[in-house]
């Protein structure tokens, strides 16, 4: 797939990525370091925290920028978890433009060479980032893939249904609940009247949560 991407500020001044293909920014253009720690953050590792968690299995849709990943081991030693993180994602980065990204000029603690870290680690082998951070990122499409784990939470950040309606129908979102821990729950920016009727049809529980920034709504799905 041919595509013109370039890099955006947010109105937080973090980074995000504009895709002419599908018409879709990688991050809202809002705040991405807003949306982020919101929805995924916050709403995800948090959450499972204050249920007494001390390990946690990610499912990531959509590695991107690699904001969620950044994001996600610099909580996991706030929070002391052990996070194992799987990332899927089609399309990399080329280096230049994950080398331009500022997430790490603004996020206290954290480093580009953390960022890069993510970024230049090989595709699909498991790499042990940090003694609380293990980490694979893999090249593939989630239609066609199979995937044998079981995880505590889902990151789902795909492109809105607008871009992708296929991803946010019912056979994609039936695999990703199989792939669920009993407890466990799908987080996503995506509020949609259709795509949340799904969910419940599926028979995932939702929890009503605030959006980030001006977003009014977000989508916490918890399964059992």
């Amino acid at each position: 797939m041919a595509d013109t991407l370039a890099i955006i500020e947010t109105s937080d001044g973090s980074n995000s990525i504009s895709s002419k293909h599908y018409q879709a920014t990688y991050h809202s253009i809002h705040g991405a370091i807003e949306e982020s720690m919101h929805i995924f953050i916050s709403a995800g590792m948090y959450y499972k925290h204050r249920q007494g968690v001390q390990k946690l299995k990610i499912f990531e849709m959509g590695f991107g920028t690699g904001l969620n990943a950044f994001l996600s081991q610099i909580a996991a030693k706030k929070l002391n978890l052990e996070v194992e993180y799987h990332s899927i994602e089609l399309h990399p980065l080329d280096p230049s433009l994950y080398k331009s990204l500022n997430f790490h000029t603004l996020v206290p603690g954290s480093s580009q060479e953390a960022l890069m870290k993510l970024h230049t680690s090989s595709w699909d082998e498991m790499h042990q980032i940090d003694s609380q951070f293990r980490f694979i990122k893999m090249h593939g499409d989630l239609h066609s893939s199979n995937i044998e784990e079981k995880y505590d939470l889902i990151y789902y950040d795909a492109f809105a249904p607008s871009s992708q309606p296929d991803l946010w129908e019912e056979p994609i979102q039936r695999k990703l609940y199989e792939i669920l821990k009993q407890k466990g729950a799908l987080l996503t920016y995506c509020a949609q009247g259709k795509f949340k009727r799904t969910l419940k049809t599926i028979g995932y529980n939702l929890d009503k949560l605030d959006g980030p920034g001006r977003k009014h709504e977000m989508t916490r799905a918890v399964k059992g």
